[in-house]
C-alpha cells in the first residue's frame, strides 16, 4: 500500500502539470518571489546548504573556491578535505581510490558503491561502475557530498551514498575565466570558459587541456574536455537546462610495486605494465537535461535525463575494448508548506549496454580474440521521503524505496582461451540475474540552538554487483547483491566562526562484495560475497576562522571488519587505513593567503585480509600561498610533500599474502612544486 501511494502522488503530479501552462502563480511573500525568479535547475550554494540542513545525516557542500587556492587537477584535489570522503590518487593520476563508509573497498581502479553525478544526472554506467576522468575540477561551482542513505533524494540506495559535481551557469560564472597551471613531472593545464546571461536564458562554455608525464615511469596523462550548458525560463513556471560534454582521455598505467621495489626506486613502473603497455584510454560523449515545473501549493516536478556513449581502449592483462551506451530518466515530485512538511518522491529508469571484446595483449596491441560479450544492465527504482514537523525544533523523516535491477550477459564467443590466446574448450558464460529489494529509512532532526543541529537515522542499503564483480575476474561469478543496515548519529554546527560536521555510524553488512587478487598472479581477480561484515567509524569535518587564520580539514576513523568469518575471524578488511587526517592552516587577508598543508595516516594498515602484509603509516606536509579575487588577476604557488618522503599512497588487496612481500603498493608523489595564474572578468 505504501508503494502504491508513491505512484499515486506521481500520477497526481503529472495530471497537475497538464494545466500548469494556464495557471496563475500565487506568491506568498517577497522571499518566495526571489526564489521563483532564480533558475530552479541550478540552485546556489547558499540554497543547497539550506536544503541540506533538513537532511538528518551526513551531507555537505564543497565550495570549489576552497580547493582552487592550489593545484586543481584531480578528484583528490577537489574532495581530499570533504567530510567522510577517503580518496587517494593512483600514482598522481585522476584515477583514484574512492570510498565513503567503506564502500567499494576492493576497488583501487574505477569505482563502485557511490553514485557519481554531474548536475544531478548519473555519471556512472547503468551497472553502477564509474570513472573519474570525465570530471574537470576547475569547471565546477560546487560539489554535493551525501553520505550513505542521505543520498535518498537522488534514488541512491548504496552504502557510500552519492557525489554530485555541479557546473556553473551563465548566471553564476564570470563572463570570462582563464587559468593555467604548471609544475613538477611536466604537469601542465590550460582552462578557459565564457559565460553569458541573456536575461531569461544563459549559457556557459568551457574547454580544458591537461597533460603530465607523472612522478613514476609509464604514468603519462593527456586529457581534453569540452563542456557546455544552456538553460532558461520557458514561461513563469517552466525552466529547463541542457548539458553537453565531450571527453578524450589517455592514461598510462604504471602498476603496483612490492615494498622492496618501492623503497629502492618509487619512480619505477611495474615491469609488466611496460611490456604490456598498460593504458586506460576512452572517449566520452554525454548529453543531459533538467527541467523543472513549478505548481501551485508548494508542489513542483523535476525531470532529469541523460544519454552517454563511451569507447574504452584498455590494455592490461588482456586488451579490453568496450563500447558503452547508457540512458536514464528520473522524475521527482517535491512539495513543502509553511508548516514545515516536506515531501519528495520519484521514479528512475536506467539502461546500459556494453559491447565488450577481450584480446591477448601483445605489447599493448590486439592479439587473438579470447572473449566477446554483450552486457545489459537495467534498473527501475521508486523512492519517497516525508518530513513531518513534530514540534517547533523537532522533525521526523521517513523514506521508502523499491528497487529492481537486472544483469544480462550474452556470451557471443562461447569458447574459453588461455592467456596465450589458445583454445581450451567450449564454455558459455551467458546468464541473466535479477535483484529486487524494498528498503526503508527513518530519521530525527533537532534544532538544539541557533546554528546547532542534532540528527540521527536508521537506514537500509542495497547494491547489485557491477559487471566487474560478475565477469571482471578470473572466472564468472554470479554474486548476490550487497545489503546493509546503518545507524547514524551526529551534530552540525554553523555559528560564528565555526562550521563543524560530526557523524558516528555503524553498518551491519550482509554479502559484502569483496575482491582480491592472487599475489602470485595479479591477473587473477576474484570477487565474492562475504557473509557478514561490520563498517563503523567517525566522520569529522570542520572549518574554524580565528582572526586572519583559517583552520580546515577532515578526520576519519575507519573500523571495517569481518564478523566471525570462517577464514578471517574478526580481522580488519584490507585496503583502507583505520585513521586518516587531512587539512590546512591558512593566514588570509584581502584575498591573500599562505600556510601549511598536512596529510597524515598515523597507523599502518593491512593489504591482505589475513593481516600478514602492511602498508606503513606516513605524514607528508606542504605549503601554499597566493591571491584570489572575484575579478581580475590571481595566482597560487603550492609545494607538496616538501620533505620528499617515500610513502605508500594506496594498496591493492589480496586474501592472504602469507607474510610475503607482494606487488600491491602504489607510491605517492615525491616532492613537487606547482604554480598557477588565473584571470576572471
Amino acid at each position: 500500500m505504501r508503494q502504491m501511494s508513491v505512484f499515486s502522488l506521481l500520477a497526481a503530479s503529472a495530471s497537475l502539470a497538464t494545466c500548469a501552462h494556464a495557471a496563475h502563480i500565487e506568491l506568498e511573500d517577497s522571499t518566495v518571489v526571489a526564489r521563483e525568479q532564480r533558475d530552479a535547475t541550478a540552485p546556489s550554494i547558499a540554497e543547497k546548504r539550506a536544503e541540506f540542513a533538513h537532511i538528518p545525516g551526513g551531507a555537505s557542500i564543497v565550495d570549489a573556491e576552497t580547493y582552487k587556492t592550489g593545484r586543481a587537477s584531480s578528484p583528490q584535489d577537489a574532495l581530499g578535505q570533504a567530510t567522510g570522503v577517503y580518496i587517494q590518487s593512483r600514482s598522481g593520476a585522476e584515477e583514484s581510490r574512492l570510498s565513503i563508509r567503506g564502500s567499494g573497498l576492493q576497488r583501487t581502479f574505477h569505482q563502485r558503491g557511490i553514485l557519481l553525478m554531474q548536475d544531478g544526472a548519473p555519471l556512472n554506467l547503468a551497472d553502477g561502475s564509474g570513472d573519474f576522468q570525465s570530471i574537470e575540477p576547475i569547471a565546477l561551482d560546487h560539489i554535493e557530498v551525501l553520505r550513505g542513505a542521505n543520498a535518498w533524494r537522488y534514488g541512491a540506495a548504496n552504502l557510500g551514498g552519492a557525489i554530485n559535481f555541479v557546473t556553473p551557469t551563465g548566471k553564476s560564472a564570470p563572463e570570462v575565466q582563464l587559468r593555467t597551471e604548471a609544475g613538477s613531472f611536466d604537469y601542465r593545464r590550460i582552462f578557459g570558459a565564457v559565460a553569458q546571461d541573456f536575461g531569461d536564458w544563459d549559457a556557459y562554455l568551457g574547454v580544458s587541456d591537461y597533460a603530465q608525464d607523472g612522478f613514476r615511469d609509464h604514468a603519462r596523462q593527456d586529457n581534453q574536455r569540452y563542456f557546455a550548458n544552456i538553460g532558461g525560463r520557458i514561461n513563469e513556471r517552466l525552466v529547463t537546462r541542457f548539458y553537453v560534454s565531450h571527453v578524450e582521455t589517455d592514461s598510462e598505467i604504471p602498476g603496483s610495486l612490492t615494498k622492496a621495489q618501492l623503497r629502492r626506486n618509487p619512480e619505477q613502473a611495474a615491469p609488466s605494465t611496460i611490456t604490456g603497455d598498460n593504458k586506460r584510454d576512452f572517449t566520452l560523449n554525454r548529453f543531459g537535461n533538467i527541467t523543472t515545473l513549478q505548481l501551485d501549493g508548494g508542489h513542483s516536478l523535476e525531470l532529469s535525463s541523460f544519454y552517454s556513449e563511451k569507447s574504452l581502449w584498455h590494455p592490461i592483462f588482456q586488451v579490453l575494448e568496450v563500447d558503452s551506451e547508457d540512458i536514464g530518466v528520473r522524475l521527482t515530485h517535491k512539495w513543502h508548506n509553511a508548516e514545515g512538511w516536506r515531501w519528495s518522491a520519484g521514479v528512475e529508469a536506467l539502461q546500459g549496454r556494453n559491447q565488450t571484446k577481450n584480446y591477448v595483449n601483445v605489447s599493448g596491441r590486439r592479439g587473438n580474440l579470447v572473449d566477446r560479450q554483450l552486457q545489459t544492465a537495467r534498473s527501475l527504482n521508486a523512492f519517497s521521503e516525508l518530513e513531518v514537523p513534530l514540534a517547533e525544533d523537532w522533525a521526523l523523516i521517513g523514506g521508502l524505496t523499491w528497487l529492481h535491477s537486472e544483469r544480462d550477459i550474452d556470451d557471443k564467443l562461447k569458447s574459453s582461451f588461455n592467456f596465450a590466446g589458445l583454445p581450451s574448450g567450449f564454455r558459455d558464460d551467458s546468464f541473466t540475474k535479477s535483484y529486487s529489494a524494498r528498503i526503508g529509512r527513518i530519521g530525527l532532526r533537532h534544532e538544539l540552538a541557533e546554528g546547532v543541529q542534532l540528527f540521527g537515522n536508521l537506514s537500509q542499503s542495497f547494491e547489485p554487483p557491477t559487471f566487474s564483480e560478475l565477469t571482471g575476474g578470473a572466472i564468472v561469478t554470479e554474486n548476490d547483491a550487497q545489503k546493509a543496515t546503518t545507524l547514524e548519529a551526529g551534530i552540525r554546527i554553523s555559528r560564528g566562526h565555526l562550521d563543524l560536521d560530526l557523524a558516528v555510524y555503524r553498518s551491519e553488512v550482509r554479502d559484502e562484495l569483496l575482491g582480491y587478487t592472487n599475489p602470485l598472479n595479479p591477473t587473477q581477480v576474484i570477487t565474492t560475497n562475504a557473509d557478514r561484515t561490520v563498517h563503523q567509524g567517525i566522520e569529522l569535518g570542520a572549518a574554524w576562522q580565528l582572526g586572519n587564520l583559517l583552520l580546515r580539514g577532515q578526520y576519519l576513523l575507519n573500523d571495517f571488519r569481518f564478523d566471525d568469518d570462517p577464514a578471517y575471524g574478526n580481522n580488519r578488511i584490507a585496503g583502507v587505513p583505520s585513521q586518516f587526517l587531512k587539512g590546512e592552516l591558512l593566514w588570509q587577508q584581502g584575498g591573500w593567503y599562505v600556510g601549511p598543508t598536512l596529510e597524515w595516516v598515523p597507523v599502518h594498515y593491512a593489504a591482505d585480509h589475513a593481516e600478514s602484509l602492511y602498508a606503513e603509516a606516513y605524514a607528508i606536509w606542504g605549503m601554499k600561498g597566493g591571491y584570489r579575487s572575484r575579478e581580475g588577476l590571481g595566482f597560487f604557488v603550492e609545494g607538496r610533500n616538501l620533505a620528499d618522503k617515500t610513502y605508500i599512497a594506496t594498496t591493492g588487496v589480496v586474501a592472504n599474502a602469507n607474510g610475503q612481500d607482494a606487488a600491491l603498493f602504489m607510491p605517492g608523489d615525491g616532492r613537487s612544486l606547482y604554480v598557477g595564474l588565473e584571470w576572471k572578468l
